[in-house]
């Protein structure tokens, strides 16, 4: 399944009876299929069937579409009809029968005449806008194939540093029980001195060792991160794979059953999200908070890139 991004441009131009029709349409991140269209009156029967071929083509984004339509500034197109000119010679021909002293039109009355009887015939132009709209919605896609792509090389390099950053916090586990240990030990000691200068004598080395054994099994359950952990790397090695699908059949049926990969995308960070709070509310060690801050600000990174992919 190809990722595809919600920010693009695409544009598309062709020319019929002496006009120029430009259609752009730009595209920007939205959480539902948002459609701005504006084109000129003349062309205003082609927009119920661009909407709905846009909506089958994308689902997700704010597009911003507009037609335009000018005139060629060419002798060309001023040239008059001759099936026109040989209706006014007859008719003039035989106004003059009666009235012999009429002028025949000028030059710009019959140009102007030429226009009113020029009018965009919607069956005519149908199939040259669709296929103007096939051509740029084709370059659109593929634009925002392009763009994702490029989303999906960077989300990937972001979670290979929280691969990397949640090894580290496995491997920082045991020093933390160890240092903390340690520190208990000492802090037992001294308080037992300071509460009697002989106070290591009234106290047996059985009794010494169950209270810090008793002391470190309370902070090592307090520090447990073993299910954040787990959880943390179920999630990236999902977002792996929804990175990196391939050969998957893109008809319609298939997106309808797979639904919107940025949604799904928002979910996932949402729950990493949440692994990350936990991890950090149960950092043990100034090690251990910084890592939680680190992959907090990963997951961020990852969300913003997720808001443009459709």
């Amino acid at each position: 399944m190809s990722i595809y991004s919600m920010t693009a441009f695409a544009n598309a131009r062709t020319e019929l009876e002496h006009k120029v029709v430009q259609l752009e349409i730009r595209s920007v991140n939205n959480r539902y299929l948002d459609l701005h269209i504006r084109l000129p009156d003349e062309l205003k029967f082609f927009e119920p069937t661009m909407r709905d071929y846009i909506a089958g083509s994308i689902r997700r984004g704010k597009l911003d579409i507009r037609l335009q339509l000018q005139t060629m500034a060419t002798t060309q197109a001023l040239a008059l009809p001759k099936d026109m000119l040989n209706q006014i010679g007859q008719q003039l021909k035989e106004i003059r029968r009666y009235i012999p002293q009429i002028q025949a039109p000028s030059f710009s009355e019959l140009l102007d005449l030429s226009h009113q009887h020029s009018h965009i015939q919607a069956e005519k132009w149908f199939p040259a806008l669709n296929q103007l709209l096939q051509e740029a919605l084709t370059e659109l896609i593929a634009n925002r194939k392009r763009e994702g792509a490029r989303l999906a090389e960077s989300m990937r390099a972001i979670t290979q540093k929280m691969h990397t950053h949640l090894k580290q916090i496995e491997a920082q586990l045991p020093q933390v029980l160890y240092d903390y240990q340690q520190k208990l030990t000492q802090r037992l000691k001294e308080t037992l001195e300071q509460a009697s200068p002989q106070g290591m004598q009234y106290i047996s080395a059985e009794e010494f060792s169950a209270r810090l054994a008793q002391e470190v099994s309370l902070f090592s359950v307090r520090i447990d991160v073993a299910e954040e952990l787990t959880r943390l790397k179920a999630h990236t090695k999902e977002l792996d794979y929804l990175l990196n699908k391939k050969n998957i059949d893109d008809n319609n049926q298939n997106k309808k059953r797979q639904g919107s990969l940025g949604k799904r995308l928002d979910f996932l960070f949402q729950e990493m999200n949440r692994e990350v709070n936990t991890l950090g509310s149960k950092a043990g060690s100034i090690e251990l908070s910084q890592a939680a801050i680190e992959l907090k600000l990963l997951v961020d990174q990852l969300r913003e890139q997720a808001q443009n992919i459709e």
